[in-house]
């Protein structure tokens, strides 16, 4: 098994704020607060989970009725580690991946990944009355968009084998088509290998993550080609370390 890669962040500059992807990380950060609300007061997790996840049995027999679930079902989290997680990824990757789309652009290819989530974790178990929740479709569209987008972009992630802090330290800098290549291999792998002990849910993040493959050109029609970008980011690293002037 491999282990386990936790990015920190990355390195790679923005020309425009980032309004979208914080806006989202906030609306995920509230929802979760509702959720904790209700809990305190009373509601269980499993009526909460049923009434506002996404469940596959449900939209099925009932597409009209059930599809609002597939929007709020993108913004509910199983708990602190599982938003956590979450948002640390949409936090490194999401603010270039809006950078290059626009932020409307952003905002749609984010939705439509989580759509390419929900319909990929639908069509593998369609009688399925688990629901799902949580945002790892849609970011899992984002780290494929920020591959193809920056694949050699150097992505800091704790090293992950400790013995060998001794020799390269507590930190990696790697690339980070290696560091989403994996995420995207861990979790196909648990889709074919665990499907029985709940693997299914991971092929959510499987869907999204395909699915941001193919939205991602699509997106980027008519925006600014990858080598122009990349020779603007070369500048704005000379201009924020003293070395040069635009």
């Amino acid at each position: 098994m491999l282990p386990v890669l936790l990015p920190l962040r990355d390195q790679l500059p923005t020309r425009t704020y980032p309004f979208v992807n914080y806006a989202l990380i906030a609306m995920n950060v509230a929802v979760f607060v509702l959720e904790e609300t209700a809990f305190a007061s009373g509601v269980t997790p499993e009526a909460l989970t049923f009434t506002w996840g996404l469940v596959p049995a449900r939209l099925v027999a009932d597409p009209t009725t059930g599809f609002e679930t597939v929007f709020s079902s993108m913004f509910m989290h199983g708990g602190f580690q599982h938003i956590a997680g979450n948002m640390l990824f949409l936090w490194i990757f999401g603010d270039n991946v809006e950078d290059a789309m626009g932020h409307l652009r952003y905002l749609a290819f984010y939705l439509a990944g989580g759509i390419c989530a929900a319909a990929a974790h639908v069509l593998i178990d369609p009688t399925s009355t688990v629901p799902l929740v949580g945002a790892s479709g849609a970011i899992a569209s984002v780290l494929a968009a920020y591959m193809l987008l920056y694949p050699q972009s150097p992505i800091t992630v704790l090293n992950p084998v400790p013995p060998l802090w001794l020799f390269f330290g507590f930190f990696l800098h790697l690339p980070a088509w290696l560091v989403i290549a994996e995420f995207f291999v861990i979790n196909l792998w648990d889709v074919l290998a665990n499907a029985s002990q709940g693997g299914i849910a991971f092929m959510a993040h499987v869907g999204g993550f395909i699915g941001g493959i193919v939205l991602c050109p699509l997106f980027m029609a008519g925006r600014a080609r990858l080598d122009d970008y990349a020779r603007w980011q070369r500048l704005a690293e000379r201009r924020r370390v003293g070395r040069g002037t635009w």
